[in-house]
């Protein structure tokens, strides 16, 4: 790698890294150490290919679903997470509920599969259409749409507590009772 693409390799990964490694602690299923790995060895892949990479960011996140994928296969052991100290709150909050609903959020997540999971990361987290997430799977949208259908459904099965800790209202209606436009 010449001088130019090294520092355009470096300017990408201080200013992205943060924002991708978000995406591969949700791949990951909250293990940070994971997520850590997952990205170090997406870069060093980019790295690799720099001067032939159009869109860096998209090129880089495609290998982190990839690999994701690949590890889940693998089967490896999930493992404890711990950190070095709680997190920060605000003086007075009670943060109680948010707390729990993300500790049930990430064992919930934890426990799909890593195709269901790399779905509902790209579809809710990254706000990506469908359309894009078929793309960067390699896959059709039709099956975009039925895995995050039955990933959703997985998820309600496992978490059914994640209806009782969402604020009220926050549900949206059913299908069957939507308002219909007739038109004449």
């Amino acid at each position: 790698m010449d001088a130019e693409a090294q520092e355009s390799f470096r300017q990408f990964v201080a200013n992205r890294s943060s924002a991708l490694l978000k995406t591969a602690v949700l791949l990951s299923g909250g293990d940070r150490h994971a997520a850590e790995d997952l990205l170090q060895n997406a870069l060093i892949k980019a790295a690799g290919r720099w001067r032939q990479i159009d869109e860096p960011e998209a090129y880089v996140r495609q290998i982190l679903y990839r690999q994701q994928v690949s590890r889940w296969r693998l089967k490896w052991p999930r493992r404890e997470l711990s950190v070095a100290e709680p997190p920060e709150t605000a003086p007075g909050a009670d943060l109680s509920a948010a707390a729990e609903l993300r500790v049930v959020m990430r064992g919930a997540l934890a426990r799909l599969t890593a195709r269901q999971r790399t779905v509902l990361v790209l579809r809710y987290f990254e706000d990506l259409p469908e359309a894009d997430v078929a793309r960067v799977l390699g896959c059709s949208v039709g099956t975009v749409r039925s895995t995050t259908h039955r990933s959703l459904a997985r998820l309600r099965t496992l978490a059914p507590e994640l209806a009782a800790l969402s604020p009220a209202g926050s549900e949206p209606p059913s299908r069957d009772y939507l308002p219909v436009e007739v038109r004449p």
